[in-house]
């Protein structure tokens, strides 16, 4: 049985996790901030949900869908104040994929096992694993989804049927060279045109004022151009005026074992991408700390009902929620009324909705592409260190080339290992000679000091300096100033005494950390010793049993 403290323990964080009176106490003080910041980043994620939609694949309706749904949720249950939700541009790198090989219908599915995996991954308290992502990894996993975001919209600009995923190559980068070789001239000249005037207002409204929603004024624009002058443009078609009932998608059971995969790497991503969102968020404004196994767990609700409703997977946004901190929001107030204002869109102005061109929601995203990266940062990272440099480019190259999970491990595992070489160039062992009047008989005792950490890269090169003592008959090794051991670093400690007694040599160990004894008793390094007396604390004490150790020698 769980005993009673567990149990108190387990309570206090399933209680944690679920939403509380607590989340709106600040709403009396706020809730002007958070009605207008709800209602500019409604504006604002609208052509981006319709934009993600179809890039995706799956369509504009599922990315309204997608938005409201998770959006609503992901506020009510999620572990930050003010986390905006909903399809982002990196999830749609990863389903569109999904879409090709496997078809749209399993896309509600992948939503519904990936938002599972998330939602246990908080149960399990996972949600710091975030913060081992480095720096330079994050960055270049942000360029290379900018790249693919950009490369998706290429398709919809050269023909009105280039978006079918399942005639297109499912790398972006290879998806836009085929539709440039491919191309209809005719219609690109008039897409290219429309996403051009919306990338204008967008950049316009920027300089003009900061809260003009660019993007919604050019889509207008170029929505009006269209119905009044004959065009071959492409439009997202009609929308249904309500949100469909929700309900259990169909499953086909063979199909699972396939969508395993797929699915893993939603959830990762999602995970990754609403963590790093809300832990961005945290550092905006006096917004209040966030909570990254319940973000965890509101994530994993949010993609489970946009699944029920025929949505896609979503995650948190950072530049929806960096619109919204900017404009006032400052509770979950300003997240719902978000998922509101989106909700009145679809039972209000589906019919004009409808008639938005593609390639007008193509500028769109082509900007947002290219608003991700951060010129600065970017030069910044490239001008630190070699190794830092290194795992950006290659995060960045593997994310557009291979695969956006791939990468994040390829770069963490890359990151990792420059760490760990760095690292371990500190550990350092050295004899050093006694202090004091020199004793004859001291030329037969060794005095080894253990330096930085002792770790399995800096075992192997240990061994050999400790063990290549010649002309000594005790040997005291000096642990004081050893900092972090781990298993590896501890087998070999224990290996370097057994070595040495082997050779007729007597060891001495000398300040054992407290934090390292349960280490080495457990690995063995106290039991090598010949006797338990020969673990000291004090050195003078340690010198003085060799200098007696040695004159018992010399006696004999």
């Amino acid at each position: 049985m769980t005993p009673p403290h567990q149990r108190v323990r387990i309570g206090t964080f399933l209680r944690r996790l679920l939403p509380s009176i607590r989340d709106y106490r600040d709403v009396p003080r706020t809730w002007r901030g958070d009605l207008i910041g709800g209602v500019t980043v409604g504006i604002v994620a609208l052509p981006l949900a319709l934009g993600f939609g179809v890039s995706s694949g799956v369509s504009a309706e599922a990315g309204l869908i997608t938005a409201i749904v998770a959006g609503m949720i992901a506020a009510i249950f999620g572990g930050s104040n003010v986390q905006v939700s909903g399809p982002t541009g990196a999830m749609v790198v990863v389903l569109l994929p999904i879409v090709a090989l496997h078809g749209v219908g399993a896309i509600a599915v992948v939503s519904l096992m990936a938002g599972g995996i998330v939602l246990l991954a908080g149960l399990l308290r996972l949600g710091r694993s975030v913060s081992f992502i480095p720096w330079p990894v994050i960055e270049g996993f942000t360029l290379g989804i900018a790249v693919i975001i950009f490369m998706q919209q290429v398709p919809s600009l050269t023909t009105p049927d280039a978006l079918d995923p399942t005639t297109t190559s499912s790398n972006a980068l290879v998806a836009a060279i085929e539709a440039v070789a491919a191309a209809d001239w005719s219609y690109l000249a008039w897409a290219v045109g429309a996403a051009l005037i919306v990338i204008a207002c967008m950049q316009l409204a920027q300089r003009i004022h900061p809260g003009i929603p660019g993007s919604l004024v050019g889509i207008l624009i170029v929505t009006v151009l269209s119905v009044l002058v004959a065009n071959p443009l492409a439009v997202i078609g009609v929308l249904p005026n309500s949100l469909p009932m929700p309900s259990i998608p169909t499953i086909d059971p063979g199909m699972l074992p396939a969508l395993v995969g797929p699915a893993v790497t939603v959830a990762a991503l999602a995970a990754i991408e609403s963590l790093l969102s809300a832990r961005v968020a945290s550092s905006l404004d006096a917004t209040g700390p966030y909570d990254a196994d319940r973000e965890l767990v509101g994530q994993g609700l949010a993609s489970i009902g946009a699944g029920l409703f025929g949505g896609m997977p979503a995650t948190g946004a950072i530049a929806r929620t960096a619109v919204n901190v900017r404009s006032g929001g400052r509770t979950r107030l300003a997240s719902i009324v978000h998922a509101v204002v989106l909700l009145l869109v679809v039972l209000l102005f589906a019919g004009p909705v409808g008639m938005i061109p593609l390639a007008a929601l193509a500028g769109v995203l082509m900007l947002t592409a290219w608003r991700m990266v951060h010129r600065a940062t970017v030069r910044s990272i490239l001008r630190s260190t070699r190794a830092d440099a290194a795992a950006f480019v290659i995060t960045a190259i593997v994310t557009v080339s291979v695969d956006l999970i791939v990468a994040v491990l390829i770069g963490v595992a890359f990151a990792g290992f420059f760490a760990i070489r760095q690292l371990s160039r500190r550990a350092d062992v050295h004899r050093e000679p006694i202090a004091g009047e020199p004793v004859p008989g001291d030329e037969q005792i060794a005095i080894v000091r253990f330096d930085g950490p002792l770790m399995f890269a800096t075992a192997d090169r240990v061994f050999e300096e400790v063990t290549k003592v010649r002309g000594a008959t005790v040997v005291i090794l000096r642990m004081s100033q050893l900092e972090h051991v781990d298993a590896t670093g501890a087998h070999i400690l224990a290996d370097i005494v057994l070595a040495l007694e082997r050779r007729g040599i007597t060891v001495l160990i000398k300040g054992v950390q407290a934090a390292h004894e349960g280490l080495f008793r457990t690995v063995g390094v106290l039991a090598s010793l010949r006797d338990q007396r020969h673990l000291f604390s004090d050195l003078d004490a340690a010198i003085a049993h060799a200098r007696d150790h040695v004159r018992r020698l010399a006696a004999n």
